[in-house]
């Protein structure tokens, strides 16, 4: 059962292998990719199924016990995770057919997409604080990869900054482990919830938990470290876009709920203030940046930051409601956001433009395309009753009930500003007349191929779903807040003995 563990590492590593001796048959690079994906999707979910059961599930590497070896340890927070990587990572594979040139697949563009799921869920399921470095730094080189690989001016000018600001978040990184390790002799995460409580300088381990801050941070693209990720998702096709945009920043918000749960609790009423503060930052100059743009996926882009923000919100409260409401917003936006930027390849496909002032009139033509839009963009913006209704009220009501009302009526405010930006967009691309000074109008005889329209359908849909049903997802992240609050458990399965 243990081994379940491994295989949504393992399955998308082969695949990458497999698909490295056949790139050159686009076809059936597209065939292996795919068949890897279905493979990774039924790992994770055989996963989450055997974490409901068990609570959790823990395995030793090479059979050396932890502290000693590394552990990689699933509970309901890690699983969800793994299983929503699965789902995005297929959905953008299918996508991907029609959206992707042939050049990119020949170039190796599928094999870093599964080497890049392969480090997202190896981040998602260690439980060593080293591991969890390995595993971010094989995500940003094959990331990278994916950046540079058309190779025209835009994309090089914003991989730069990606590389550069994540370089540093890598040294920064590196010196919170070495001076953990120095206080604790122990990097293993359970353990270091017992020992960290036994550092005699505690002023030390505050030090140690903002370099670990800056860097997670710098890798979740919160205030004021977020202008890497405009600067690089924009210059992506469309798949890649939402492949990035799905996974790649909320590994680094994973990082810091996980760790300042765990592990840097002590010194909540200064670590988690600065992370209240940061979060309102990252709302307001996210959905306000959000809200100058003029192209589609740099509106997008500038969202992913401001909906962080509310993840954060919910860690810094660091309340059972509040928690939970920072996972149910996680994998909210995931679905949502990747959905939207599938979207804005189809409006690309079908208009000729990702730029508002030169499309319009899809709301006529292509009413699936429209359809899917609405329904993720509804969500984003927090309309009832759809997931990001729900998310965004259990965190603003944490917020009152936590007596932070300055921050529960600046995330209402945001909820609004996002809203404008998803009228904008409708507007703009959908609703009025298509530019005469554009060219060819789009019509209803356009083809939209069903590779690139049914994942857009189908997520729509699993966030439809999420909105009317959710009472589950509600308790289901309840128990994931509560272990990560109270992880006596997670410390006793990963060290063994009783909690």
């Amino acid at each position: 059962m243990n081994l379940l563990l491994v295989w949504p590492i393992l399955a998308p590593m082969f695949t990458a292998a497999a698909i490295v001796l056949s790139r050159s048959d686009v076809l059936r690079a597209h065939r292996i990719a795919l068949a890897g994906a279905v493979v990774h999707l039924a790992a994770a979910g055989a996963l989450l199924a055997a974490v409901i059961d068990r609570q959790y599930l823990v395995i030793w590497m090479g059979n050396w016990p932890a502290p000693f070896g590394i552990s990689l340890v699933a509970d309901y927070f890690s699983a969800v995770m793994v299983l929503i990587t699965a789902v995005i990572h297929t959905a953008v594979t299918v996508y991907a057919r029609k959206d992707i040139d042939p050049v990119l697949v020949r170039s190796g563009c599928y094999s870093f997409m599964q080497i890049v799921t392969a480090a997202v869920s190896g981040a998602f399921l260690t439980g060593d604080l080293f591991n969890l470095y390995v595993w971010f730094e094989v995500m940003l080189m094959a990331s990278f990869g994916l950046l540079v690989m058309e190779r025209r001016v835009s994309q090089l000018s914003g991989a730069v900054k990606y590389v550069a600001i994540n370089l540093v978040a890598t040294l920064l990184f590196l010196a919170a482990v070495g001076l953990i390790y120095g206080l604790t002799g122990s990097l293993n995460m359970a353990d270091l919830h017992v020992k960290i409580a036994q550092v005699e300088n505690p002023a030390l381990v505050t030090a140690a938990a903002m370099l670990l801050m800056v860097a997670f941070g710098i890798k979740s693209a919160l205030f004021p470290l977020f202008f890497w990720l405009p600067a690089a998702y924009p210059t992506l096709p469309a798949t890649l876009a939402a492949f990035f945009s799905g996974l790649l920043s909320k590994v680094g918000v994973y990082a810091l709920i996980r760790m300042f749960t765990l592990v840097f609790t002590a010194d909540a009423g200064f670590t988690h203030t600065i992370l209240l503060v940061v979060a309102g930052f990252t709302m307001l100059f996210g959905v306000v940046s959000a809200a100058a743009q003029m192209e589609m996926r740099r509106i997008l882009s500038f969202h992913i930051i401001s909906q962080i923000g509310y993840m954060v919100l919910g860690l810094a409260l660091l309340t059972p409601a509040a928690v939970a409401g920072a996972i149910i917003y996680l994998l909210h936006n995931i679905l949502a956001k990747a959905n939207l930027f599938l979207v804005s390849g189809l409006v690309r496909h079908t208009a000729g433009s990702f730029h508002l002032e030169k499309v319009g009139g899809l709301y006529k033509t292509h009413g699936l395309i429209a359809l899917g839009f609405l329904v993720s963009a509804l969500a984003l913006a927090g309309m009832p009753p759809l997931s990001g209704f729900w998310a965004k009220l259990l965190v603003i009501r944490a917020s009152l009930e936590s007596a932070h009302y300055a921050m529960a009526v600046l995330a209402a405010a945001v909820g609004l500003l996002t809203l404008f930006s998803m009228i904008k967009i409708w507007g703009e691309v959908f609703w009025k007349p298509f530019p005469s000074d554009s060219g060819q109008p789009p019509d209803a005889g356009t083809p939209v191929s069903v590779w690139m329209l049914a994942p857009v359908l189908t997520l729509a849909g699993i966030t439809l779903l999420l909105g009317i049903f959710m009472d589950p997802v509600i308790r289901f992240a309840e128990t994931a807040a509560w272990q990560l609050l109270d992880p006596r458990y997670y410390v006793a399965a990963v060290l063994g003995g009783a909690p």
